[in-house]
């Protein structure tokens, strides 16, 4: 089913571990384990799992960033194969809330991102079109979209040569929620040019042509939104509804009289209870979202009414990502000891907020049944499993039945990183000699005086640190401190950036680029920078705080954050603390028995260690903006409001070239406006 495409040779222990574990599932072994340390080439394993068991597969990832790395790493393994990309589609997202100690109402406000909804809504569309598909997704899968029978049953698939009249194709158009434009053509937008219908559906990255000839769909062609060029002709094609909650008229008015019944229950139970405020709220707003919904098939907050409107039981599961699935999918679920925890913990969190939001008249009760899925009710979904973790956690294991297979040997013949515990009066201005000496090793000088030997210390205290030109991550315990640190850096001559979780997901890719292709040197995270993360580049991973025991310094997260430093031949990690504690003697005592696993096996096979290569990719690989420097900024534009004042006036340009169906115009203002904007991201 999947054509596996790869440079990399498949080593002697990624095959051993592969075929135990396709072996497994073949056998009826339903759960299983994948221990892998960092750099072991856990990801192209998973792909040959994938290849050789031949069935759609969901790899669930816990963050976005790390998401976006599996989702490029897997589409350069399966290149001629369907690989979606599902994580959640705001920039922004302040979810509805009520404070009642407050009385503070919060309404909901969003930022959607188009291009991440675009690859949701493709990656549910390839579900439905093939089997062989492949989906990264974060715990975004187990949130309430559509159902899938709506979502397929609403399709219009036209075929070239068929019977076709241009008023009954734009009446469909109409009823899949599509807007008709005169101008520039965007997502969810059609027109209309004599015998020429193009629709921009919102699945695709380009626009639709059809041209009709005498009552028949004599053509269909992909073409680019702004030049009108064609790019590529096809015999068939499909359109889906503009997105998950947009239903027929019938279905609309069906879950309307369902919601006036409960509506006037709720009225009743309010006045029962003395609280006419409370149900006059919940009137007034209940109202106005019907009467949205039956005169134009939407509301704002639609998705609360989605029990009706899928026709769901109240308390039944609601429909996400895992229901577009065909049985016998497989779910591989990376950095499972902390994904896990995560698809554990989103219900608890959903149903406390919205349940404010009902007892104080601001929602319906069915509003409870928009939730995520409970932990039973994934797990129930999840037939076929894989955990992937360089530490799993003891959930895993028990879950498995013990099902666990190791990979702690690396390709590159590299070894897990030198550890080194360090107490100092001043951690930052050691940490900043050690960075020094990373990015200068030949100008290094001797660190700090008042160093102090800690067991499992492996320097000589007051030695000088002499490392080997390469990058540095830092991890900090809070989102200040990271920025002050950054900052601190900055003013003293280190190129530096911080990244965190009010980061954009899409921000931090290019973050991750950018230190990569060495544009800065030091980059300083919090959570972010643990797992799974591929930054060959990377030779020093400094933690400071590593003493302070919890969430972020445990055992688990310690070990994982170690493996950031182990792809880099002279990787080097190091811990600055008070004093030792259990979670730092642990995190130690287990990396120097993979450790010296690691040598022996290099020595009984004659492996001589390397530096990890690899490069560099673009998200969509045809990021232009990535290619821009800031030299290419004209001098005027070198302030945030001269850059937004420019980005102003070629986009109104723009428009009115391609209003003119002056295309090749537009495209270049186009690519203008497009490296102008991205170029304001990066610098202000």
């Amino acid at each position: 089913m999947f054509d596996l495409k790869s440079p990399y040779p498949v080593t002697r222990a990624q095959r051993e571990a592969v075929d135990a574990i396709v072996d497994g599932f073949r056998r009826g072994r339903r759960k299983q384990v994948l221990l892998g340390v960092t750099g072991s080439g856990k990801t192209y394993a998973m792909a040959r799992i994938i290849a050789a068991l031949g069935v759609p597969t969901l790899v669930l990832s816990h963050n976005k960033t790390l998401a976006a790395q599996l989702f490029q790493e897997f589409r350069g393994f399966f290149p001629g194969d369907r690989v979606g990309y599902f994580i959640s589609y705001y920039d922004y997202y302040q979810p509805e809330a009520f404070v009642p100690q407050r009385n503070l109402y919060i309404a909901k406000e969003v930022s959607i991102n188009p291009e991440l909804e675009r690859l949701r809504l493709d990656a549910t569309r390839n579900l439905l079109e093939a089997r062989g598909t492949i989906v990264v997704a974060s715990v975004s899968a187990i949130y309430s979209i559509g159902a899938p029978g709506d979502f397929l049953e609403q399709r219009l698939v036209l075929d070239a040569g068929a019977p076709l009249q241009r008023q009954e194709l734009l009446q469909r158009f109409v009823d899949l929620g599509y807007r008709r434009s005169h101008g520039l053509l965007a997502a969810g937008e059609f027109r209309v040019r004599g015998p020429v219908v193009e629709i921009f559906p919102t699945s695709e990255e380009n626009p639709l042509r059809f041209v009709i000839d005498d009552g028949q769909l004599a053509r269909i062609e992909f073409f680019d939104a702004l030049t009108a060029a064609p790019l590529s002709q096809g015999s068939q094609a499909s359109v889906y509804p503009v997105n998950y909650f947009f239903y027929r008229r019938e279905r609309i008015l069906k879950a309307a009289a369902g919601i006036r019944a409960e509506l006037q229950q709720r009225l009743e139970w309010f006045r029962g209870q003395g609280k006419e405020e409370l149900a006059e709220r919940l009137r007034q707003r209940t109202l106005y979202d019907l009467e949205m919904l039956e005169q134009f098939g939407h509301c704002p907050g639609i998705e609360n009414y989605s029990l009706y409107l899928t026709g769901r039981s109240p308390g039944e599961a609601p429909y996400t990502l895992l229901d577009f699935f065909p049985k016998g999918y497989l779910a591989i679920i990376d950095e499972s000891h902390v994904t896990v925890p995560q698809l554990n913990g989103m219900y608890a969190g959903d149903r406390s907020r919205k349940e404010k939001l009902v007892d104080f008249g601001f929602r319906l009760p069915s509003a409870l049944d928009n939730r995520p899925l409970n932990f039973p009710e994934v797990a129930q979904r999840l037939q076929n499993v894989l955990y992937v973790s360089a530490t799993p956690a003891p959930f895993e294991v028990a879950d498995s039945q013990g099902s666990v297979t190791s990979l702690l040997v690396r390709p590159t013949g590299l070894v897990d990183p030198e550890i080194v515990v360090r107490t100092v009066p001043d951690p930052v201005r050691d940490m900043l000699q050690e960075i020094r000496a990373v990015l200068a090793p030949e100008t290094a000088a001797k660190g700090p005086k008042g160093r102090k030997s800690l067991p499992g210390k492996r320097e000589t205290s007051g030695s000088p640190q002499r490392g080997s030109t390469g990058r540095v991550l830092v991890t900090t315990l809070t989102k200040k401190m990271a920025e002050k640190l950054a900052d601190y850096l900055t003013l003293q001559g280190i190129r530096c950036a911080y990244m965190h979780a009010e980061v954009k997901a899409l921000d931090r890719v290019k973050i991750i680029q950018k230190l990569r292709q060495g544009e800065f040197d030091v980059l300083i995270g919090i959570n972010l920078l643990r797992e799974g993360l591929d930054l060959p580049e990377v030779s020093r991973v400094i933690i400071l705080d590593a003493d302070k025991e919890g969430f972020l310094r445990s055992e688990t997260a310690l070990i994982q954050t170690f493996g950031r430093a182990a792809r880099h031949i002279d990787g080097k990690v190091i811990l600055y603390v008070d004093g030792m504690v259990d979670s730092v003697r642990r995190a130690i005592a287990e990396s120097e028995r993979r450790r010296r696993y690691q040598i022996a096996y290099n020595q009984a096979h004659g492996i001589r260690p390397a530096s990890v290569r690899s490069t560099v990719k673009n998200f969509q690989d045809d990021d232009y903006w990535l290619r821009k420097s800031e030299e290419e900024i004209p001098v005027e534009f070198k302030t945030r409001a001269a850059l937004e004042k420019e980005i102003a006036r070629l986009t109104a340009a723009m428009k009115k070239k391609a209003d003119a169906l002056d295309f090749k115009s537009a495209a270049v203002l186009r690519d203008r406006v497009k490296a102008l904007k991205n170029i304001l991201i990066e610098l202000f």
